[in-house]
């Protein structure tokens, strides 16, 4: 059993000592080198690394935006017009890993039938948290929205009749089958929409896994997207981005963390009904601290797959392994080795040392949170803020939301900056500023070491462009 203590006091030591001068990446425990290179078969990276097309960045700029020592902050251009006006703002990290891993995406497309002329507008947002490296995190920043928009379209004549609920069975033409006297149950036209949109994240993450044999495509990525869709906003999550609304200075949480805390019950199940994924390495039993050999036979606090509160077990040979999720807040780990529970890509990820692969824990599923615009009334400081866990980890969504509400009432109400600048303000506050003791925030805390990408968009966007 010291063995896999080593493992992790190994995987530890290669964290502290190895890529990353501050020790803290905050998802794996080895092989973050960053960028794209190519693995020892040198298959060619699925998209070569970059910042967001919208920035349109000169080699110059892109090259100074990767500078750790100054973490310069980069928005969208004067002049640059993203759909609704929305605001953007990014920067790099303190140097955990050589590239800024997270991406972003803004983009207008149109849903329409595979033959039909009618277009149905469909704006998205995607922010994607890359870690041990980017190559998941571009590709699903170049891709997703268009599986969804093309999963739309299959069923994109009965998005043309909003008025009646979705036919149980469709023909193999897709025309609704005629056979419909049958009754059952009502399903709705936006749980239709979720659907698809879970779908499009599987497809997604089938899509990395299968390119993954001809191109180079390193680590995986939290996927955060929103999609707006004839009136109504489509909120997913899969990992530990963040999105919330602000709405008259009140805050609505649009997403939740998929974090080992949060998914323990989930994670300790499958270990539970599978134990050969665990490797004769771990127990899917929690206890409050690592056990000693001496105190084998000792009654100790434990929880399981079943539990949220705890309740005392006699120690046996098997609880010496290791837990499968140790450690808690932002140090919590599954298998000792990643810190987010769902997101695309990891397929190749394994133990530290081992041959036991984390991908059958790890989720591409997203949650789905729908939010009906034209059932609230927006003025122009009414807005979506999406941010990576960067933003979120030293501010929390009240002081977001008295940020961004204090900054954009003190701009004047007609700039289409105003929401970029509200952004750059935003990710500035989390960033805080170099002191001899590193990032530091105005009241001396530490800032956020992490990369950090924010959107910030403007509710009442929508109706400017109907």
């Amino acid at each position: 059993m010291p063995m896999m203590m080593n493992k992790v006091k190994n995987a530890m030591s290669n964290l502290v000592g190895g890529m990353m001068p501050h020790g803290h990446h905050h998802h794996h425990n080895h092989h973050s080198g960053g960028g794209q290179t190519c693995g020892p078969d040198s298959l060619p990276p699925r998209f070569p690394y970059g910042r967001p097309d919208f920035l349109d960045l000169s080699p110059e700029l892109l090259q100074y935006s990767t500078e750790h020592a100054s973490r310069p902050v980069l928005t969208l251009k004067r002049g640059s017009r993203l759909p609704w006006q929305t605001g953007y703002a990014e920067v790099i990290n303190a140097g955990k890993s050589m590239l800024n891993e997270d991406q972003a995406s803004c983009e207008k497309v149109f849903v329409r039938k595979p033959s039909g002329k009618h277009r149905i507008p469909l704006h998205f947002w995607g922010v994607f948290d890359g870690h041990a490296g980017s190559g998941a995190a571009i590709m699903a920043s170049k891709l997703l929205h268009r599986l969804i928009r093309d999963r739309l379209g299959e069923i994109c004549h009965l998005l043309e009749n909003p008025g009646s609920a979705p036919p149980i069975c469709l023909a193999k033409n897709g025309s609704p089958y005629q056979a419909e006297s049958k009754k059952g149950k009502v399903v709705s036209l936006e749980s239709l929409v979720m659907g698809v949109i879970e779908t499009a994240f599987k497809q997604m993450d089938d899509l990395i896994e299968k390119e993954k044999a001809s191109y180079a495509i390193s680590g995986g990525c939290c996927a955060l997207a929103a999609i707006h869709l004839m009136g109504k906003l489509y909120v997913a999550n899969a990992g530990d981005s963040r999105a919330i609304i602000i709405r008259n200075n009140e805050v609505i949480p649009m997403t939740n963390e998929f974090t080992p805390e949060s998914e323990r019950q989930r994670l300790q199940y499958l270990g539970f009904l599978r134990p050969e994924l665990l490797g004769n390495e771990f127990t899917h039993i929690e206890f409050p601290r690592r056990i000693q050999h001496s105190e084998l036979g000792k009654k100790m606090l434990y929880r399981d797959h079943t539990m949220t509160g705890w309740a005392y077990k006699t120690i046996v040979e098997d609880d010496l392994k290791f837990p499968l999720i140790y450690g808690e807040g932002k140090k919590a780990r599954v298998m000792a080795t990643i810190g987010v529970t769902r997101g695309l890509g990891d397929h190749d990820l394994k133990v530290y040392n081992s041959n036991i692969y984390i991908k059958p824990f790890l989720s591409c599923v997203p949650e789905v949170k729908v939010y009906n615009l034209d059932e609230n009334k927006h003025g122009p400081d009414d807005v979506l803020v999406m941010g990576t866990d960067g933003l979120w980890d030293v501010t929390t969504d009240r002081e977001v939301a008295d940020a961004v509400s204090a900054y954009l009432s003190c701009c004047d109400p007609s700039d289409p900056m105003r929401y970029t600048l509200a952004a750059q303000d935003l990710l500035m506050r989390s960033r805080g500023v170099l002191k001899e003791r590193g990032w530091r925030l105005p009241n001396e805390k530490l800032g956020s070491g992490d990369d950090i990408t924010v959107f910030i968009v403007p509710l009442v966007g929508h109706e400017s462009e109907t």
